[in-house]
């Protein structure tokens, strides 16, 4: 049986949003430590299950603790766990993310900050033709379980790009991301990892696609050599 998110977990996260301070947290180290323990033997075990369908060639595992220097909210710990799952780069693009909350969890699949000259060469595709891309996200499965695409966009085309263009939907883009919400009942229960693992599995078409658009130059040569 696939392991679970610990009921404990929540619970703690709870407790820590309303005591967001280091001497409460510093009671209570030990039981953060006890499910930290177990959450890092979920990712392990969903990262093993996601190797059956894609090269995942790392885990991270975010600390609780937040970087308070440059942020108005001083709090000191974050009330969330999260986790992200790397594909092998170069020749293999696109991430995936598990943000665990109550009443906030969600996972997350696609492209947050793309270096410049990668956004630059997603638009000059999606401005050349985006019959493919446009096929994948309106494949009827994929909506059911990613809905729309996601992320910041420009109000009007970038720099070099007709406004009027047919795909100026897609070429203002700036972020092409998928999320998917989950209920704390759906988390804590004994399906949630094959539910995670079944959706990142539906993202691939997606990750295929952006894939090839970022290791090809315009005229479909790759960027590396055999």
């Amino acid at each position: 049986m696939a392991k679970k998110v610990p009921q404990k977990a929540f619970t703690f996260l709870q407790q820590l949003a309303k005591n967001n301070d280091r001497d409460w947290f510093n009671e209570h180290k030990a039981e953060f430590k006890a499910i930290a323990s177990e959450m890092k033997e979920f990712y392990n075990e969903l990262m093993i299950s996601m190797q059956e369908h894609d090269a995942i060639e790392k885990l991270k595992v975010f600390r609780i603790y937040r970087d308070i220097r440059f942020s108005k909210n001083k709090t000191p710990y974050k009330t969330h766990l999260g986790a992200s799952f790397t594909r092998a780069k170069p020749k293999l693009r696109g991430g995936y993310y598990l943000h665990l909350t109550p009443g906030e969890s969600f996972i997350a699949c696609g492209f947050w900050a793309p270096e410049k000259e990668d956004l630059l060469r997603i638009r000059k595709e999606f401005e050349m033709d985006a019959t493919e891309i446009r096929e994948i996200l309106g494949d009827k499965t994929f909506k059911n379980i990613w809905g729309e695409m996601e992320g910041e966009e420009l109000k009007t085309a970038p720099k070099g790009f007709n406004k009027e263009h047919e795909n100026i939907d897609l070429i203002r883009k700036k972020q092409f991301v998928f999320t998917k919400n989950f209920t704390d009942e759906e988390v804590l229960s004994p399906g949630f990892m094959e539910e995670i693992n079944n959706a990142f599995k539906a993202i691939r078409p997606y990750f295929d696609f952006m894939t090839e658009v970022l290791t090809t130059d315009e005229n479909g040569m790759s960027n590396f050599e055999d």
